[in-house]
């Protein structure tokens, strides 16, 4: 579950590779719910070395899903006191962490991911080396420019004041993109807000394969709160 979490996060990320979002967002073939029970499927009468293959292609190009998608939403508050935010997400949420690089330097990039409806609710934090301005910026724009990349949209954003915990506000950044993903090019929008704070950089994101109903969004995005 938290290897399959944090490949969202990659996604997010824009690193070379790409992701399924669960169920919903698996782009292989249908299964074929037309053969007799017990028969072997096509899949399954490949051989050994085929379908390694095909496994191993599936895992570097698409990722493996998170677990069945819930047409529901449950909405529960976490509170991530080790990475300095509190957000609602809509499930139960998986974590993780990898590394990234950003320019020359290589910084751990923490995860927390839910799936609902039809669309992964995501937090990664990115934590720096330092609190200094540029370095900010640097994870910034490399967030920014990920999520545009994976739809091959633009990487627009507008400023956006996220709330903080304690009260007050810090200035970041929101961008709602559409568009193709993947080799199969099929539609996603993304939703998301970017900001940073000392030695921490936020993406909050939905990636969802069509529009969500706007109060899941606001749902998300209002509840998410930095410490």
């Amino acid at each position: 579950m938290f290897r399959a979490a944090f490949r969202v996060s990659r996604f997010l990320a824009r690193i070379r590779s790409c992701f399924s979002f669960g169920s919903r967002f698996h782009s292989g073939p249908p299964a074929d719910h037309n053969r007799p029970a017990g028969a072997p499927d096509a899949s399954s009468r490949r051989p050994r070395g085929r379908a390694r293959l095909a496994a191993t292609a599936c895992a570097l190009v698409l990722g493996a899903a998170l677990s069945a998608c819930s047409p529901t939403f449950d909405w529960r508050t976490i509170m991530n006191n080790d990475n300095g935010y509190t957000v609602d997400f809509p499930a139960k949420p998986g974590n993780d962490q990898r590394p990234v690089q950003i320019g020359d330097t290589v910084m751990p990039m923490a995860m927390q991911t839910a799936e609902a409806g039809n669309a992964v609710f995501a937090v990664g934090t990115v934590m720096l080396p330092d609190d200094k301005e540029t370095t900010q910026r640097a994870a910034l724009a490399f967030l920014r420019d990920g999520l545009a990349r994976n739809v091959g949209a633009a990487p627009d954003a507008h400023a956006v004041q996220i709330p903080l915990a304690a009260g007050g506000q810090v200035l970041g950044l929101e961008m709602k993109l559409s568009g193709e993903a993947g080799s199969r090019h099929e539609m996603r929008t993304v939703y998301a807000r970017l900001a940073a704070r000392g030695r921490h950089v936020y993406q909050a994101a939905i990636i969802a394969d069509k529009p969500l109903q706007p109060e899941q969004v606001e749902q998300f995005f209002s509840s998410f709160k930095l410490y």
